[in-house]
């Protein structure tokens, strides 16, 4: 059983060995790394889960960007200790996050990952919004919490100042 609370700061440090655990060497060298550089994660929707004996079983994590002017919350990374995937943990950091992130007023989201993962989630592909190279393009999945959010949407993801 998992508890899922909002990232603190004292999180922090135990969150990067989880993501440096889960990701290939290198993780931070990622085009999207540049847009959260220097800015923090949106508090309240970065989570972390824990077990009963507190120790950490997964993490979301979400950033404020900008495209075209508008703004959008950039999911990722989202990591599951190895022990504990397959049991749904990814699911439930995921559903619980974006329904917070439409709480909160968010109307859209945006993150580079697999489609056939992400899309069980209701992400798809979008065209015409540009991740910093040398992102594939065929692995921008858009999000939208409100109906219509990303109509007329397009450009350059931006990091959010």
């Amino acid at each position: 059983m998992f508890q899922l609370k909002p990232e603190t700061p004292e999180d922090w440090w135990e969150v990067e060995a989880l993501y440096d655990l889960c990701f290939a060497p290198g993780r931070e060298a990622l085009s999207s790394y540049r847009l959260r550089d220097g800015v923090p994660p949106v508090a309240g929707l970065s989570m972390v889960a824990r077990d009963e004996m507190g120790i950490i079983g997964g993490a979301i994590r979400y950033w404020p960007v900008r495209v075209d002017g508008q703004a959008v919350l950039l999911l990722g990374p989202v990591a599951v200790h190895p022990v504990h995937q397959g049991a749904g943990l990814g699911a439930l950091l995921m559903q619980t996050s974006m329904e917070k992130a439409g709480e909160l007023g968010w109307q859209r989201i945006l993150l580079v990952g697999d489609e056939p993962y992400y899309r069980r989630f209701g992400f798809a592909r979008i065209d015409g919004v540009a991740m910093p190279p040398p992102t594939n393009p065929e692995r921008i999945l858009a999000y939208e919490l409100q109906d219509g959010a990303w109509e007329g949407v397009r450009g350059k993801v931006e990091k959010a100042m």
